[in-house]
């Protein structure tokens, strides 16, 4: 618990929650090391350096992208957010996940978009019509489960949802895999690695 409320504090570079090739072969051991090591890793160490010396350097990663959002401040904004979405996104992926929910999740799914299909269409789409970089998400609005997609470091935060699920449709993410076929990345990302228990957990707590 010590460790966990630490790791909040300011931005940092947290290890994978998995091994570097645990994803292999949707997602190969090169593309997570030059994705975490270096494109995550920048954006923490930018971040840190804008923040540094400032009452924003105590404050945890959310906090700062909220803050800069509010202020117009482009650059920390687009560093802190993408530090966080970053690492947001390695918790929403696992070895062995993907397929379908079940319990809780599954049921708000169903209750909020029709059907488990209807939910990975609208995500599917957000995923491959983010024009350019940009993330999908689903989030929580206050009563319901919606599916969104933002362009560049852009969060659903700064709209005052809660992400539950994100997926990372920057190119670095996928293009040593899969070049320019964004939508088998994303198959893959639906069929093999989402990881539902994590999604289900951060549902559970936005709803008490």
């Amino acid at each position: 618990e010590d460790s966990l409320s630490a790791h909040n504090m300011g931005i940092d570079l947290p290890p994978l929650p998995y091994a570097y090739d645990a994803l292999e072969p949707k997602i190969s051991k090169q593309t997570l090391t030059v994705h975490h090591d270096k494109h995550h890793a920048k954006y923490v160490t930018v971040a840190k350096g804008m923040i540094d010396g400032t009452d924003l350097a105590a404050k945890e990663c959310k906090e700062i992208l909220l803050e800069a959002h509010k202020a117009g401040n482009a650059g920390l904004f687009n560093n802190a957010a993408q530090a966080w979405n970053h690492e947001f996104y390695w918790n929403c992926m696992k070895p062995g996940g993907g397929g379908k929910p079940t319990g809780d999740l599954l049921a708000q799914i169903e209750k909020d978009f029709g059907s488990f299909e209807e939910f990975t269409k609208q995500f599917d789409t957000a995923g491959q019509t983010a024009f350019g970089s940009g993330w999908a998400w689903l989030s929580w609005d206050g009563s319901k489960l919606v599916v969104d997609k933002t362009i560049g470091a852009g969060n659903p935060m700064t709209d005052g949802k809660t992400p539950v699920l994100t997926m990372d449709v920057w190119e670095h993410a996928y293009y040593l895999d899969y070049q320019n076929l964004r939508p088998d990345y994303i198959k893959a990302f639906l069929d093999s690695l989402v990881n539902w228990d994590f999604v289900a957990a951060e549902l559970a707590k936005v709803k008490k």
